[in-house]
C-alpha cells in the first residue's frame, strides 16, 4: 500500500542560534518507500516541493529523497515502472534531531553534501526537514 501524508507548516520563526526544531518545516509529504518512481515524481509535482519524505511500512523515516534523484533514477538504464523508492536508496540517512543545534545541523549538510536533511525523533519517525533558504 502507498502512502501519503502532509504535514502542516511550522508557523514559527527559526531562532539565531537555536536548534532543528526552531527552523526545521513540517510541511511537505510523507511516502513509503512501496511507491513507484513514476508516482513520486506525480506527489512531488502536485505538492510543488522538490524532496520527499520516505518511510518504510512501520512508518519509521528511511530517507528524503530529491526530484534530481527521481529523475536520474528514472533515466536510468536499469529504469522500469516497477521501481520502488526504497530500490533507489542506499544506505539510511544522513537524519538529525530536533534538539540538534543549527550549527551542527550545517555543518552536517555540508559534509554529506545535501540541500535538505530529515529529522526524525528518537524512535526514527519522521517530524520535517530541515532545509536550505533559498
Amino acid at each position: 500500500m502507498t502512502l501519503v501524508q502532509m504535514q502542516p507548516r511550522s508557523a514559527q520563526p527559526p531562532a539565531e542560534g537555536g536548534t532543528v526544531a526552531d527552523a526545521m518545516d513540517t510541511a511537505g509529504p510523507q511516502v513509503c518507500d512501496d511507491m513507484t518512481i513514476e508516482v513520486a515524481l506525480f506527489v512531488m509535482a502536485s505538492a510543488r516541493t522538490g524532496h520527499l519524505l520516505v518511510c518504510d511500512d512501520s512508518g519509521l523515516c528511511t530517507g528524503l529523497v530529491t526530484q534530481a534523484q527521481l529523475t536520474a533514477a528514472r533515466d536510468g538504464s536499469a529504469y522500469t515502472d516497477r521501481v520502488r523508492l526504497r530500490d533507489i536508496f542506499g544506505d539510511r540517512g544522513p537524519f538529525t534531531s530536533p534538539v540538534t543545534t543549527m550549527v551542527e545541523a550545517g555543518h552536517m549538510m555540508h559534509h554529506n553534501r545535501v540541500e535538505a536533511l530529515p529529522v526524525v525523533d528518537e524512535h526514527g519517525s519522521a517530524l520535517g526537514v530541515l532545509a536550505l533558504a533559498r
